[in-house]
């Protein structure tokens, strides 16, 4: 979008305006009808158009052009010309979207204001548009272990396409990550990645936040799938998406096309759908609040985004990289791991995932030290035995039970996490915790403790947990 459209029935004015405007340094186009008009904005979509109300023997009038051109194009700024004007005109041409009207003879520097102004709106809107979609635009896809491996594995086999997604995983384990690694990754790297964020959506508001709104008053109101147009439309948490708008979302994907809330026109739009749940969406189907329908279409390619705690080899790795991250940003210090915090990150319980683990490492960078290695005494500790002045202070359960049964609990559970936190490697676990391989084995069966290969990395359970 670099040149402006210049519309009127007049030759001599037309060619005016363009050599104005050339001489100003733009770059113009001519059309003296309606059907000149359309074509060459389908042959390209223009900077600017300044439009005559009145065309002669044209099938559509200017307020028409108008009406057409917001529709599939919304952030185009049309300024109206006309040689007949009056204040209904102008109001008409306002209400319809236009950026302003100057009747004839108009005076060449107004419509020079008008005109920069206009483009400096057009200019000022796009830019606010990209920073919002920036805000987290991050798609760095930082880790090592066989997992993650896998997981990057299974997203870079659907990049190149425009095959629907569908990401699964608990909260915060990173699935918004994975879907700008797609788009970042694909041939609409450069268009929009769009989020709607289904559950902080109000139920009565989602349809106009999705499809626009078109009334006679505030005109048109693109929506966020106008937004994405070209690009890729995130469905964060989707199971939150109310039932009534579910079914005109099902409508959207099979036609590509939509109406604006309070309009008649359908809205044509080219757009690639990745979607993401914590939730147990066979459930919701079974329960009545997730369409089916809806599941099999956007479940087209499913990849399970895997926990923390299914990754705990990437856990320092990850640390790092937010200090990093928090150094750059805010300034705070920029501060090593030193081993013994590096082996509790790994070992600790993480329910809010990677999103926890962020939080944790800006939460030390602000209240620890400013300089120095960071030590596990700076960590949040959320085990069930914690260390006080070189001893161990027994929480819960543990020290209700006899001494076996407290240290057969204490080793099962010790090992599960140590096994996991060198990623099923069962050599590594038995060189850290000072064991001979083989001893390590038969304590491993002894407690019942077994390793299963998942996502392509293995992982440690209680053999009677998973029958």
């Amino acid at each position: 979008m670099g040149d402006i459209l210049i519309t009127d029935d007049e030759r001599d004015i037309r060619e005016l305006v363009a050599d104005i405007l050339e001489d100003e340094g733009f770059t113009t186009r001519l059309a003296g009808t309606s059907d000149e008009c359309m074509a060459e904005i389908a042959k390209e979509t223009p900077a600017l158009m300044i439009l005559d109300i009145w065309l002669k023997d044209s099938s559509m009038d200017g307020i028409d052009i108008l009406k057409a051109v917001k529709r599939d194009h919304p952030d185009v700024p049309i300024v109206i010309i006309s040689g007949h004007g009056n204040i209904e005109i102008a109001v008409a041409a306002i209400k319809q979207g236009a950026y302003d009207f100057i009747e004839k003879p108009f005076n060449i520097d107004q419509l020079m204001v008008v005109i920069r102004r206009a483009m400096e709106t057009s200019r000022l809107r796009r830019e606010n548009l990209e920073l919002k979609r920036g805000e987290v635009a991050s798609a760095d896809m930082l880790g090592d272990s066989a997992m993650f491996r896998t997981l990057r594995s299974q997203l870079d086999k659907v990049t190149k396409s425009n095959g629907r997604v569908m990401l699964t995983g608990p909260a915060g384990a990173g699935k918004e990550i994975a879907a700008r690694y797609i788009h970042a990754n694909s041939n609409r790297a450069s268009a929009p990645f769009v989020v709607v964020n289904s559950a902080s959506i109000a139920p009565d508001r989602m349809e106009e936040v999705l499809f626009g709104r078109e009334d006679g008053l505030r005109g048109v109101e693109p929506g966020l799938l106008e937004e994405a147009n070209g690009g890729v439309i995130y469905f964060d948490e989707v199971a939150d998406m109310p039932l009534g708008t579910q079914s005109k979302i099902l409508r959207v994907l099979v036609d590509q096309r939509f109406q604006r809330v309070g309009g008649n026109d359908k809205v044509q739009v080219d757009l690639r759908v990745i979607s993401s749940t914590n939730s147990d969406l066979q459930a919701a189907i079974d329960a009545g609040t997730f369409r089916e329908e809806l599941y099999h279409r956007l479940n087209v390619v499913p990849i399970a985004v895997p926990s923390l705690e299914e990754r705990r080899e990437d856990i320092p790795l990850l640390a790092e990289h937010f200090v990093e991250m928090f150094n750059q940003m805010q300034g705070l210090p920029l501060r090593k791991l030193a081993d013994d915090a590096r082996a509790l990150l790994q070992t600790m319980l993480w329910p809010g995932n990677v999103r926890q683990l962020k939080n944790v490492m800006e939460r030390v960078l602000i209240l620890g030290d400013s300089s120095g290695d960071i030590a596990a005494k700076e960590l949040p500790s959320s085990d069930e035995a914690s260390s006080e002045e070189g001893r161990i202070v027994l929480a819960g359960g543990l020290a209700t039970l006899p001494l076996r049964e407290a240290r057969e609990l204490f080793e099962r559970e010790y090992l599960l996490t140590q096994i996991n936190r060198f990623g099923g490697n069962i050599s590594r676990t038995a060189s850290f915790v000072g064991m001979e391989r083989s001893a390590l084995h038969r304590k491993l069966k002894s407690l019942g403790v077994v390793t299963t290969n998942k996502a392509g990395g293995r992982v440690a359970y209680v053999e009677d947990e998973a029958t």
